[in-house]
């Protein structure tokens, strides 16, 4: 190493070339990398879904669901089987182990689920895909007082044409319901006509078709043979020939039914502003950047409003790719103001030319980091930029070391300026470069973590790896060779500005040194003196940390709640509730929200938008923050929703915080609502407060559930409270009578007439342009809406003959599930709730929970099992992986420091500045009112890798000036004194950098600040007890070490009987 040093030191179109190749290479890859909010991440999840139109929970689980279950349950590297069933379909969710194969799990599932033949006749083809994430870019909503077909053929017009623009691949069209055809006939019509409802379906099947017939081969070639008579439209089935009468006269199906050629019978509406709504969503793929992507679809809608027809708009809604540019630039934006600081404090302590040389350092590492970035699949993302900042003052630690001894050597010759920059890169390479690769091993770990989380820390452990790696290039390779080319080291400055800047360093440096001499080196002195106390001191602050954290002085989270510019309102009704009533509860929160948008424009200051931009309402679904389609929804008329879309925070002066908990105050308990459900925050892990109940006897586990929501309720600042389980529709339950057997009816032919009649038979599917549309016989809507129609069904015989429903079977009246949930085959039940992060804390709950709470219950409900779900599942399952990295980092560390120092108990001392990062994070968060939480055990871990930099360089001069004679008490004060300068400056340079992020005031930087303050802080007070803890420390080590050989002198006399033994 130590020749490469000399030899790019001495040849300086090498290292320019060098750093020249690095600044070129990051310019031209930086504009390829694709821009996205958060990480991208792969979702190792198999999805298997099967429809199974107008089925109940129960005959969906015991007839499809557990015979996937039972199938698929040996495929390799399945770790968890989660399915739920409901009314008219299934899904299964399959998560993969760790390091299984995605595409063979894949097409094992699939190839099995296909192999199924069992399932009931009625259920659709079984939907097996991969999970993955689809990053969407925007919604553009198409709203106003449309007919519905010309709403949908609108929305599909502008699908087609946004999917057509260069760049833009994948868009869909949401929020519209299927056309369909529907043959409705009467029982009526059947009787007055002598036909039976497969008389329709027949007539249907064989007549509307489109058949080949194979080919004639003639002299002339050969011809296609086809039966070309299927129909497409409504009008088309209505001339179907049904029946011939004897005097020829043929009965068509338009004379017997009524054909509406529509929309599916569907009670999901979605309207903006008061007006219908359709949805036309824009995703990014692969490669494409969401900010190019948007672009294209805001210069189309310029234009596509000019075309629209009367009554029709346009209007965005969640344009992430706005969000995108914000964050971006608010980070590169903190990004350069603490580049700045960094190098106003670099110019401060160090003269101009090795300050200069030294913050060169970052540009040329950031830039070889973007080289890179592609290589190691990362992305431009606020977490990536936000790890571009968190190593500035990190990167230059190296190159402050480097510059500094270099200066000290060419101040000794002021005659050899390349030598004395070879002799000081090369007297601290070893510490240097130990001292980095520790660097790297508090974030290489970062790929060990698990859960949701991973994606998060892998993202800025590879882009702080990197950057430290080409730090160090630049610090070893190119810095020694710009400083020892350069001339006057110990010359006057000429220039005035120069002069004067360099009379304000002499008097700062003066300053320092008098501060080093008067203060600080005393100060050691008594520190070693009263060694073990200030080594009791350092440990008793430790245990003071820890205990702020376990007395909740500084409570715990798994992440920073962030406010949203969106807040949802969610109503669930009791299952079976008329779609009316749902109308009616989401018009009480409709009317408190009109309360609370007069709230707002009072408060509103004149240069503010209004608050609330829009409002998005839901019947028969809640998906989240914009409308969503799944295969066999119909909707659910008990379910409703209500978005609003706030104005940006940094143009408001309320939180969406403030106004989630009004709008709840506001709207109250609404009578006959079940849940009632206000969130309005981003990045959630999944509910702050969730327990999963596992078992076989579901009344058990529902009793279970029941008291531990009791339980919840009486905790201050939880709210929400609902569990998974609820009593379903009424059903009405069908048996057949003894007689029907006598008239040759079967449980099978009741059944099937009876779903004929009021679901319907659906007896095509044909493809009308784009659309796939149904072709359903049913009875009409009037004849399918009370019990008595069905007291009034005739069920008809294999001769024709029709008997009243009442004589053949008996019906019901009972309740089924809403939906039945199962894990790898064990039914479960989740009770989940929201709390208010100022009055609660999740953690704590959590701790109550496990300890007291579910120990108490589980005693009266034998059989059940527990765990924690949502964000406290990830909380462990993060915090358990962090462990492990953790571990290997320290491990890491201590390896790295105990090579170069060849001693176990020096790096032991080294490795003690490490829990004192933890003392600085804790009393930042305590200072700057935040939670720790994941993301603040992040910034530890990085500090961690940071802090043992300085004791590392530190303990090495103490050895070094063991070596040149001094004891070991003089070599403690005398390092101190001469690496207090770097250290400290490697300190606030870090600090530094971090500092506009701390102060940022955007709710967009709130991800970011636990991880900046936690690093910041840390190596600000781990730098403390460095420099007084560790000199006093290696005292002690001294202590031991006389100690263990005055005790070894003592054994060997006593056991040899010798007068004294010659001991190393």
């Amino acid at each position: 190493m130590n020749r490469a040093i000399a030899w790019f030191a001495e040849n300086h179109v090498a290292a320019n070339l060098l750093m020249g190749a690095i600044l070129i290479g990051g310019l031209l890859t930086a504009p390829e990398i694709k821009q996205t909010i958060m990480p991208d991440f792969d979702l190792d999840y198999v999805s298997v879904t099967v429809v199974y139109p107008g089925a109940s929970p129960e005959e969906i689980e015991k007839s499809v669901t557990i015979r996937i279950e039972e199938e698929i349950e040996d495929v390799e590297g399945i770790e968890e089987i989660v399915s739920s069933a409901n009314e008219g379909a299934t899904n299964l969710t399959v998560e993969l182990a760790a390091g299984a194969e995605l595409s063979k799990a894949l097409d094992e599932i699939e190839s099995r689920v296909d192999g199924i033949t069992t399932f009931p006749e009625e259920t659709e083809e079984p939907l097996v895909t991969e999970l993955q994430m689809r990053m969407g870019v925007m919604d553009v909503v198409i709203h106003g007082r449309l007919d519905e077909k010309s709403m949908k053929a609108l929305g599909q017009h502008t699908r087609d044409e946004i999917a057509r623009l260069p760049g833009v691949s994948q868009v869909d069209l949401v929020a519209t319901r299927p056309y369909e055809i529907s043959i409705e006939v009467s029982e009526g019509a059947l009787q007055s006509y002598g036909l039976r409802f497969d008389d329709v379906v027949e007539a249907v099947r064989k007549t509307s078709i489109d058949m080949p017939g194979g080919r004639v081969r003639t002299e002339g070639g050969e011809i296609l043979l086809r039966t070309d008579n299927q129909a497409y439209w409504g009008d088309e089935f209505a001339v179907i020939p049904l029946l011939t009468r004897d005097d020829g006269t043929r009965i068509t199906i338009g004379q017997v039914a009524n054909v509406v050629d529509g929309f599916e019978e569907n009670i999901k509406t979605t309207t903006f502003d008061g007006e219908p709504a359709v949805w036309v969503k824009v995703y990014r793929v692969g490669e494409q950047q969401a900010l190019d992507v948007a672009a294209k679809v805001h210069a189309y809608l310029d234009d596509a409003r000019e075309r629209l027809p009367a009554g029709a708009k346009m209007t965005v809604w969640d344009d992430d790719s706005a969000y995108l540019g914000e964050r971006i630039n608010m980070m590169l934006g903190n990004a350069v103001m603490g580049f700045f600081l960094v190098i106003g404090l670099l110019a401060i302590f160090l003269k101009f030319r090795v300050a200069f040389w030294v913050a060169m350092g970052l540009p040329v590492s950031v830039a070889g980091a973007l080289m890179v970035m592609p290589v190691i699949e990362t992305d431009i993302n606020i977490l990536t930029v936000f790890a571009f900042i968190m190593a500035l003052g990190i990167l230059v630690d190296d190159a402050i070391v480097t510059g500094e001894n270099i200066f000290t050597h060419q101040l000794r010759t002021p005659d050899d300026p390349m030598g004395g920059a070879i002799r000081g890169t090369q007297e601290v390479t070893v510490p240097v470069i130990f001292g980095v690769l520790t660097t790297v091993a508090a974030f290489a770990p970062f790929a060990l973590i698990e859960g949701d989380a991973q994606f998060m820390a892998k993202a800025m452990g590879g882009v702080m790896c990197v950057s430290l790696l080409f730090s160090l290039i630049e610090s070893k390779l190119v810095l020694p060779s710009h400083l020892g080319h350069g001339s006057g080291v110990g010359q006057e400055p000429r220039l005035r500005f120069t002069k004067a800047w360099a009379r304000f360093q002499e008097r700062i440096g003066n300053r320092l040194d008098h501060f080093v001499a008067t203060v600080y080196q005393p100060w050691v002195g008594r520190a070693v003196e009263w060694r073990y106390l200030t080594v009791a001191i350092s440990l008793a602050v430790f245990m003071i940390a820890l205990g702020m954290v376990s007395g909740g002085r500084v409570k715990s989270t798994m992440m920073p709640a962030l406010s949203s510019d969106t807040v949802h309102a969610k109503i669930t009704m009791p299952l079976g509730t008329p779609v009316a009533e749902t109308e009616d509860a989401i018009a009480r929160v409709n009317a408190a929200l009109e309360l609370l948008r007069a709230e707002l424009e009072e408060r509103r200051l004149p240069d503010e938008l209004p608050i609330i931009q829009h409002v998005l309402e839901m019947v028969g679904s809640q998906r989240g923050g914009s409308p969503m389609d799944r295969p066999g929804d119909l909707g659910q008329p008990h379910l409703g929703q209500v978005t609003i879309e706030l104005s940006r925070e940094e143009q408001r002066s309320i939180s969406g915080k403030e106004i989630e908990k009004r709008w709840r105050e506001l709207t109250g308990a609404i009578p006959g609502v079940e849940e009632l459900d206000f969130t309005g925050d981003l990045h959630q892990f999944g509910d702050p407060i969730a327990v999963e109940l596992r078992g076989d006897e579901v009344e058990i586990l529902n009793g279970a559930a029941g008291e531990l929501s009791e339980a919840l309720a009486r905790f201050p600042g939880v709210s929400d409270i609902r569990d998974s389980h609820r009593d379903g529709k009424q059903e009405l339950q069908i048996s057949i009578r003894p007689e029907a057997e006598g008239l040759g009816l079967s449980v099978e032919d009741v059944g099937r007439q009876v779903r004929q009649a009021f679901y319907g038979a659906e007896v095509q599917r044909i493809q009308r342009g784009q659309d796939e549309v149904k072709v359903m016989v049913r009875y009409p809507a009037d004849e399918r809406r009370s019990l008595r129609d069905v007291e009034n069904l005739r069920i008809r015989l294999a001769d024709g003959t029709a008997v009243p429903f009442p004589s053949v079977a008996d019906a019901q009246l009972g309740r089924g599930a809403a939906s039945l949930r199962r894990i790898n085959g064990e039914r479960r039940v989740e009770v989940t709730a929201n709390l208010d992060e100022l009055e609660a804390n999740a953690v704590e709950i959590a701790e109550v929970i496990e300890a007291e709470l579910m120990p108490e219950i589980l005693s009266r409900y034998p059989g059940v099992v527990w765990s924690f779900a949502g964000e406290q599942k990830e909380r462990m399952e993060a915090m358990g992986s962090l462990a492990t990295a953790a571990g290997v980092a320290v491990l890491s560390i201590f390896i790295l420091i105990a090579v170069p120092l060849r001693s176990y108990l020096q790096s032991i001392v080294i490795m003690l500045t490490i829990p004192f990062g933890y003392v600085g994070a804790v009393l930042g968060h305590y200072l700057c009112n935040f939670q720790m939480s994941f993301l603040s055990t992040i910034g530890i871990m990085a500090c961690a890798g940071v802090v043992v930099n300085d004791s590392l360089v530190l303990v090495s001069f103490m050895n070094q000036m063991r070596r040149d004679g001094l004891s070991v008490r003089e070599a403690a004060v005398a390092a101190g004194g001469r690496r207090f300068r770097p250290i400290m400056l490697t300190s606030a340079t870090t600090f530094a950098g971090l500092v506009p992020v701390m102060l940022e005031a955007s709710s967009q930087a709130e991800f970011v600040k636990p991880m900046a303050i936690s690093l910041g802080f840390g190596v600000l007070v781990a730098t403390l007890f460095t420099l007084l803890m560790i000199p006093a420390a290696m005292v002690i080590v001294e202590d031991l070490r006389k100690f263990w050989r005055r005790g070894l002198r003592e054994v060997w006399q006593l056991v040899a009987g010798l007068d004294e033994p010659e001991i190393p």
